[in-house]
């Protein structure tokens, strides 16, 4: 397969600092084109949010530079994403440490995204999100949340989760939870395109919203890509979202 892919990321209407950390990673290898995509939603106090973040970014980027040749002697992706998932354990008890020994509390969400040939596999944790887009939008990751898990248990709609105040309440966060258990999805990939976002992205405009927007035929080029998700960014800047916003676009063919 081969792809453009692009990242966007606006620091809001209200906040001080963006928390948030992209990364894209995209090589051609003896497999082809090979894609990395992951969102990180940070928190904390100060500017430690972006410090879990960005940490976080930084080993992953690592790996593609470093391990990716190796993996793609005999890709795996349920082996690759048990490895991130390990990897992201790892993390989560450096964090912890660090948040010790600065009395604060840090960490960040998770979703990564790696395409090899026709297969993807993503690495999730937290309430970031990754979706497919074609004719219907399908969210491909689940909330670890707590509103998530009670529409899931029935004792909550959607729509109450909607307005419900501990809709950002995560169930685990790396840096910011004792042990974290990342879920991992892989799938073959198909053309079309792919989105990973934060959930500033997301609270203010429906998934049809998005899926008019960001349909595979609508993106011509990484010129349209940005100024789609621009677009999108600035109506929801206008809808009073008070996160950060990020999004990343891919677009496979």
């Amino acid at each position: 397969m081969k792809f453009m892919a692009i990242a966007d990321s606006d620091i809001g209407i209200v906040k001080d600092t963006n928390q948030d950390s992209l990364l894209i990673k995209h090589a051609d290898t003896q497999r082809g084109e090979v894609l990395l995509a992951i969102v990180c939603d940070g928190m904390g106090g100060l500017t430690k949010g972006e410090v879990a973040s960005a940490t976080v970014i930084k080993a992953f980027s690592d790996w593609f530079d470093t391990e990716l040749e190796y993996e793609l002697e005999n890709p795996d992706m349920r082996v690759i994403g048990g490895k991130w998932s390990l990897m992201l354990k790892d993390l989560n008890a450096r964090l912890l440490e660090y948040g010790k020994q600065c009395h604060t509390n840090l960490g960040t969400t998770f979703t990564g995204m790696l395409f090899i040939e026709d297969n993807y596999v993503i690495v999730h944790v937290g309430d970031t999100r990754a979706y497919q887009i074609g004719n219907e939008i399908t969210q491909l990751t689940t909330d670890q949340t707590f509103v998530a898990r009670e529409i899931e248990r029935g004792t909550m709609t959607p729509e109450q989760a909607k307005k419900d105040k501990r809709r950002n309440m995560l169930l685990q966060c790396v840096g910011a939870s004792e042990k974290v258990e990342p879920e991992i999805i892989t799938g073959a990939a198909r053309c079309g395109s792919y989105m990973l976002c934060s959930d500033g992205f997301r609270h203010e405009i429906s998934a049809e919203e998005i899926r008019q927007a960001l349909a595979p035929e609508r993106l011509v080029n990484r010129q349209t890509m940005h100024k789609k998700t621009t677009q999108l960014i600035e109506q929801i800047k206008a809808r009073q979202e008070k996160d950060n916003i990020s999004v990343i676009l891919i677009k496979a063919s």
